[in-house]
């Protein structure tokens, strides 16, 4: 198997920081939102795709932050993402983000997914999407 981690580049824009140009700590999971819908692009899945494929959704229930150091204004960041661990209706993701011309390591993340239906209720992972995730873990 082979480990897969995709990265997304994001510039920091002024919007993103508080008075003093240092982003403001809940962006953070908004920059590994957005990181974790690429990551699944790259291996080729499409959150509204499986939504109209499966009628499920993903919904985080657990988010671990460990923030090292901030981030300021105009900077651009890296931030990574890997799959930790999949099983039944649950999909753990590693995400790190990372200042880009020094690589200094500024935030980790473990962020745990739940698969849902539309009405709320949990469902199982479907096996197109476990089979096609699972080779990247």
């Amino acid at each position: 198997m082979t480990k897969f981690s995709d990265s997304l580049l994001i510039r920091v824009y002024y919007e993103d920081t508080d008075h003093g140009g240092v982003v403001y700590y809940a962006n953070y999971l908004k920059f590994m939102e957005r990181a974790r819908t690429e990551f699944l692009r790259a291996a080729g899945m499409e959150l509204d795709a499986i939504e109209r494929e499966f009628g499920l959704l993903f919904a985080v229930t657990e988010a671990n932050v460990r923030y090292h150091a901030p981030a300021l204004f105009n900077d651009l960041l890296i931030v990574e993402s890997s799959v930790m661990k999949m099983r039944g209706a649950r999909i753990v993701f590693n995400q790190r983000i990372l200042r880009q011309d020094s690589r200094k390591l500024l935030t980790e993340a473990e962020i745990r997914v739940a698969c849902i239906k539309r009405n709320g209720s949990v469902a199982r992972i479907p096996p197109a999407i476990t089979n096609r995730l699972k080779k990247y873990i």
